[in-house]
């Protein structure tokens, strides 16, 4: 049995999340059964992070211990498993790592996007947030550099979570125009998020953007530690997890 980093991407509409659930459907549930029943015994996965329901990746890395060898064979496994999986997740490939390398302690950063559309696009629809509102993009992009200044993201911690701290570094924090005219996209990059932080972070921007909040009453949000003075989360359907970055001597 050795170690590897499943690379896979899904699209969360269908899930409950990614984290197993007794009683709904998860991406991490349903790709463990794809590989026991391939591999004919139990297999276990540990995911980077945990998406919420509705909550899509462009990229989500799990570690496995797999009765398999890297190159040819595990290149057939993820072969195997595309054909066996819905058409909502896609295994990208699987890579050897260390025996002790860990798909969620040992990451160093995380980054999410969560997409904006201005107009109607039936093509989007499901996947990017329609806003009703014009926004004031810059405002919210001076408000969001102040995520830089601080560590602890209480006033954007889903409540009574069981982490032991609410710190987080912020490396990147900004709105940037798609192509296509209208579609905007928020990316934030840290070592790690809290529960819900995105999309609560996302909601009190929302606020900045049409004015009801200043950028000093964000500062003050963040100061005051209580989840309840910020706005509230932005809807799932739009956010995605984008890239995780390891240090590159976990890597075989």
């Amino acid at each position: 049995m050795g170690r590897f980093f499943i690379y896979l991407a899904y699209n969360g509409t269908r899930y409950s999340g990614w984290q197993t659930q007794p009683n709904a459907p998860s991406v991490q549930q349903t790709i463990e059964e794809a590989l026991t029943t391939i591999l004919r015994t139990p297999i276990s996965l540990v995911g980077a992070g945990r998406t919420d329901a509705g909550v899509h990746a462009h990229e989500m890395i799990a570690h496995s211990d797999l009765p398999c060898q890297a190159g040819e064979e595990a290149a057939l496994l993820v072969d195997r498993l595309n054909k066996l999986l819905p058409r909502d997740i896609v295994i990208y490939r699987i890579v050897p790592v260390r025996q002790d390398a860990h798909a969620r302690f040992d990451a160093v950063s995380r980054t999410y996007h969560y997409y904006l559309t201005e107009d109607k696009d039936p093509f989007s629809d499901g996947l990017m947030l329609k806003t009703y509102r014009r926004l004031d993009y810059a405002r919210m992009n001076e408000a969001a550099a102040l995520l830089f200044e601080y560590v602890d993201f209480t006033s954007f911690c889903k409540l009574h979570t069981d982490v032991k701290t609410n710190n987080c570094r912020v490396t990147e924090a900004r709105w940037i125009p798609l192509e296509k005219a209208g579609q905007w996209v928020f990316v934030i990059t840290a070592d790690r998020f809290l529960r819900n932080m995105v999309r609560a972070i996302v909601g009190t921007l929302f606020h900045v953007g049409t004015g009801k909040l200043s950028v000093e009453d964000f500062r003050r949000i963040i100061q005051s530690q209580d989840r309840g003075q910020a706005g509230s989360s932005a809807p799932a359907h739009a956010l995605y997890l984008e890239r995780v970055v390891y240090p590159s001597e976990l890597f075989l």
